[in-house]
C-alpha cells in the first residue's frame, strides 16, 4: 500500500506546513517504491539484473500538475547505495531533493528515505532515473509527466490519449561487470550498447520473439507521445511510418507548433509530439534509429515499435522508413535550430512565455566549457577543461551547510575556461552569480554528439556552430525566441550556447548526459548562493536529513528543523 507520509514517516519539511495550506491549487501526491535488482525480467534473453521499481521496468509513471508536492518513499533493496535524480523537474528553491552525489547522502541498502519535491511553475514532459553507481545501465528510469493547471489553457486541443515512449539504448551485460570495466581505456571510449528498447521492450521482429512495444489508436483522433531518450549513449531520429509529428512541447517549454516528419532526439532529453491516424487501418513502425552509426552493420540499434488501428488486422509492412542519413549533421543543426519557444502561449503561468526573453540582457558570466578524454595514471577519465570530476563522500550541499564547504572543497579553484595545462582531478565547484545571467558554451571535441545537462534550471538555447567559439559569433544567437530546456545537445567538433538566469539558489549539477561520460568525471557543481536565511529564498534541509561522509550519524546539525510527530 503505498505511504501516507506523515503519518508513518517523520519525512517532511516542518517548513512546508503552511506552504501545503496556502497553495490552495496544489495537492500532495504519496508514492513508495519499493527498489529491486530483478533477474526475470530480460528485456532481450540475457541472464542481466535490471533495477526494478515496484516490480516495473520502465518505473511508474509519476503524473503531477503545476505546483503540486510530490512525496516519493524509496526502498532500497538492492545491495549497493541508491539515489534518484529527476531529469528537468527544477527543484525551486530546494536542491536538497536534487538526488544526485553532490547533493544528497545516498539511501543506503535495507534502508528508505522519502524525497519531496514541488513541481513550481513547469509543466511538460521529464524523466527520473538513478543517478550513482553506473545503475542508469541496469534500468530505473521512468517517466515524469507535469500537466497545466485547469486555469492555463494548453495550446492544443486535448488528445484522445497519451503514451509515454522512453527510448534508449541497451547493453547485454551485468551493469557490475560493465562498471568494473571503465578502468580499461579501449572499452571505456571506443565500446557501444548492443540494442535499442522502447519501454524497455526489443525491436519488433526480435528472433528471440520477445514482446515488442505497441500503441492502439483509432482512425481520426489525435494522440500525444511523451518521448524521452532514457539511454547512455546514442542519440536517435524518432518516426512514424506514412505518419507525420506536430511538435508542440521540450522538456517544460511548449514549442513552435512545427510539422516533422522525423525528429532528432539526443541523450537525456524529453519531446511531445501529437500524431493524428489518418491513414487506413493496418499496422506501421515506429522507429529509432541511432545517430552517426551504420545501421545496416548495427541494425539491433534501430528500436522498433508498432502503432495499431484499432480495426486492424495486418501486420506493418516492410521495409522500415529510413529517414535522414545518421551522418548529416547539416540536417540535426538545422532541425536543431528550428525549434523555437511559442511566445504567445501561457506555460505554467497564465502571462505568455514570451514576456520572459533574452532579447536585452546583462551577461555577469560566461563559461566555455570544453569535453576531452584522456588516461590519468593508467585509468580513462572525461574532462571539463583538463579536469576530470572526483567525487567525494561528502556532499558539497550538505559540507555547504553544515560547515560552509570548509575542509571539503574549494569554491572556484578549477577553471571554467580551456586551459592547456596536464589532465588532473579535482572536485570542481565554481561560482554562480545569484540573480545574475550566465552563458555557457559548450564545445565538443570528440567524435560524437555529447549532451548536457543543467539541474535546477531550465536554460536558454540560444546558438549552435562549429569549429572554435568567440566572442564574435554571439552575432549569429538567436535571442528572439530560443527554446528553454534542461538538456543541450553539442555535435562533434561543435558548439552549443545557452542563457540561464541563476534566480534559484543552491548546489547543482552540471554535466554530460552520457553515462560513461558522467561516470569517467565530465561534470562540475554550481553554487549559486544567497546568504539571506529566508526560506522564501532557499528552504532549509529536510527534518529527514540523511549524514554520511566526514559527517558521522551521531553529528546533529542544530539548524535542522525537527520532525513531525505522528
Amino acid at each position: 500500500m503505498a505511504s501516507t507520509g506523515f503519518h508513518r514517516h517523520p519525512l517532511a519539511y516542518a517548513l512546508l506546513i503552511g506552504v501545503f495550506a496556502s497553495s490552495v491549487s496544489a495537492i500532495d501526491i504519496f508514492l513508495e517504491w519499493n527498489v529491486t535488482l530483478d533477474f526475470t525480467i530480460k528485456p532481450v534473453s540475457q541472464e542481466q539484473p535490471v533495477i526494478a521499481i515496484n516490480g516495473l521496468f520502465p518505473g511508474p509513471l509519476i503524473n503531477a500538475t503545476t505546483n503540486d508536492f510530490v512525496h516519493v518513499n524509496v526502498f532500497n533493496n538492492l545491495d549497493e547505495p541508491l539515489l534518484f535524480t529527476w531529469n528537468g523537474i527544477q527543484q525551486r528553491l530546494d536542491s536538497w531533493q536534487d538526488g544526485v552525489s553532490g547533493t544528497n547522502c545516498p539511501i543506503l541498502p535495507g534502508t528508505n528515505w522519502t524525497y519531496v519535491f514541488q513541481t513550481k511553475d513547469q509543466i511538460g514532459s521529464f524523466f527520473y532515473f538513478p543517478s550513482i553507481n553506473f545503475q542508469k545501465m541496469a534500468g530505473g528510469f521512468g517517466p515524469i509527466r507535469v500537466n497545466n493547471r485547469n486555469v492555463i489553457a494548453v495550446p492544443f486541443p486535448k488528445p484522445e490519449a497519451e503514451f509515454d515512449l522512453l527510448i534508449g539504448d541497451w547493453s547485454f551485460d551485468n551493469y557490475k561487470i560493465i562498471r568494473s570495466l571503465m578502468t580499461d581505456p579501449i572499452i571505456a571510449f571506443n565500446s557501444i550498447p548492443n540494442i535499442m528498447l522502447m519501454n524497455g521492450k526489443p525491436p519488433f521482429g526480435h528472433p528471440d520473439g520477445k514482446a515488442f512495444e505497441s500503441f492502439t489508436v483509432t482512425q481520426g483522433k489525435v494522440y500525444r507521445f511523451r518521448i524521452s531518450n532514457v539511454g547512455t549513449t546514442l542519440s536517435f531520429n524518432f518516426g512514424i511510418q506514412n505518419h507525420q509529428m506536430l511538435l508542440v512541447e521540450t522538456e517544460g517549454s511548449y514549442t513552435n507548433q512545427t510539422t516533422l516528419d522525423s525528429l532528432d532526439v539526443h541523450v537525456g532529453q524529453s519531446y511531445s509530439v501529437l500524431v493524428t491516424a489518418n491513414q487506413i487501418d493496418a499496422d506501421y513502425f515506429i522507429v529509432a534509429s541511432p545517430k552517426l552509426l551504420n545501421v545496416t552493420e548495427f541494425g539491433s540499434l534501430i528500436g522498433v515499435g508498432v502503432l495499431h488501428y484499432s480495426n486492424s488486422a495486418a501486420q506493418p509492412i516492410s521495409p522500415l522508413p529510413t529517414g535522414p542519413d545518421p551522418f548529416d549533421l547539416d540536417f540535426s543543426v538545422n532541425q536543431a535550430k528550428s525549434i523555437r519557444w511559442n511566445m504567445t502561449t501561457g506555460a505554467a503561468r497564465p502571462n505568455p512565455q514570451g514576456t520572459f526573453n533574452v532579447t536585452n540582457v546583462t551577461l555577469s558570466q560566461t563559461f566555455i566549457l570544453q569535453n576531452s578524454v584522456d588516461v590519468i595514471k593508467a585509468s580513462p577519465h572525461a574532462l571539463v577543461n583538463n579536469v576530470s570530476y572526483l567525487t567525494i563522500d561528502t556532499p558539497l550541499k550538505l559540507a555547504d551547510h553544515l560547515v560552509n564547504g570548509s575542509g571539503v572543497y574549494q569554491l572556484d579553484a578549477f577553471p571554467v575556461q580551456p586551459v592547456n595545462l596536464n589532465a588532473s582531478f579535482g572536485t570542481s565547484v565554481v561560482t554562480g552569480n545569484h540573480k545574475g545571467w550566465i552563458e555557457i558554451v559548450l564545445k565538443n571535441n570528440l567524435g560524437f554528439i555529447d549532451s548536457w545537462h543543467l539541474d535546477g534550471f531550465g536554460f536558454y538555447v540560444v546558438g549552435f556552430g562549429n569549429g572554435d567559439w568567440t566572442p564574435e559569433l554571439r552575432n549569429t544567437y538567436n535571442l528572439f525566441d530560443p527554446v528553454v530546456r534542461s538538456t543541450v545537445q553539442v555535435y562533434p567538433g561543435g558548439w552549443s550556447a545557452v542563457f540561464a538566469f541563476l534566480d534559484n539558489p543552491g548546489m547543482w549539477n552540471l554535466r554530460s548526459q552520457l553515462l560513461k561520460n558522467w561516470f569517467l568525471g565530465q561534470e562540475l557543481y554550481l553554487r549559486v548562493h544567497d546568504s539571506n536565511p529566508n526560506p522564501a529564498k532557499e528552504r532549509p534541509p529536510p527534518a529527514n536529513l540523511l549524514l554520511c561522509g566526514i559527517f558521522n550519524q551521531s553529528f546533529v546539525p542544530v539548524s535542522v528543523p525537527p520532525p513531525l510527530r505522528p
